[in-house]
């Protein structure tokens, strides 16, 4: 079975705490969730757990979230002593900004193609984080992991995905290829 993973953050820190969009490396991480294909296990780790994080990221064929590119990794990526963008991922608000030249929200596709939407916010973790309510933002985590999980699970099995356009909802064909198996990171690191 492809080890494939599929990942969510939350932040310690606002944008502007750290300054304004730009130096997501800077917001540090208060919890990560991730869903494991082959354990078929959900887990969340806070920022002292993340070395294990890091192991099973290293151990990844593809890591599987929304916008993860350009948000998750950024912020994940001080964390570990090897390069994120050398592990294959797939990005679902990548994929679907070069189809339709934008992008949407992970509630609106949830919504329209999965009939479930998202438990909150991210302003709405940032409280649960400050004020030490670690289990409910590992909750909340978490369903936005299941959503992801989901909705990618659903553009596999489909090759579609629903969202809403204002006022009209509409159909969008997308088609996920499934990724090669590979030498996790620290292995590849000892062949050298």
């Amino acid at each position: 079975m492809l080890n494939k993973i599929v990942l969510d953050l939350e932040t310690q820190k606002s944008f502007e705490e750290v300054g304004g969009f730009g130096k997501n490396h800077l917001l540090k991480v208060s919890v990560v969730g991730v869903y494991s294909y082959p354990s078929n296990k959900y887990q969340c780790f806070t920022e002292d757990q993340l070395y294990r994080l890091g192991e099973m990221l290293a151990e990844a064929d593809q890591v599987i979230g929304f916008n993860i590119k350009n948000f998750d990794f950024q912020v994940l990526q001080p964390y570990l002593n090897y390069q994120l963008s050398d592990i294959p991922y797939l990005d679902i608000l990548e994929e679907i900004e070069k189809l339709l030249g934008r992008r949407l929200k992970l509630d609106n596709l949830a919504q329209s193609t999965l009939g479930v939407g998202k438990s909150g916010d991210g302003l709405q973790a940032l409280k649960f984080y400050k004020l030490g309510q670690i289990e409910e933002l590992k909750k909340y985590c978490l369903d936005d992991v299941r959503i992801t999980k989901d909705l990618y699970d659903y553009i596999l099995r489909y090759e579609k995905c629903m969202y809403k356009d204002y006022f009209e909802m509409r159909e969008l064909q997308m088609r996920f290829s499934e990724p090669m198996m590979r030498k996790p990171i620290a292995r590849q690191a000892a062949l050298f």
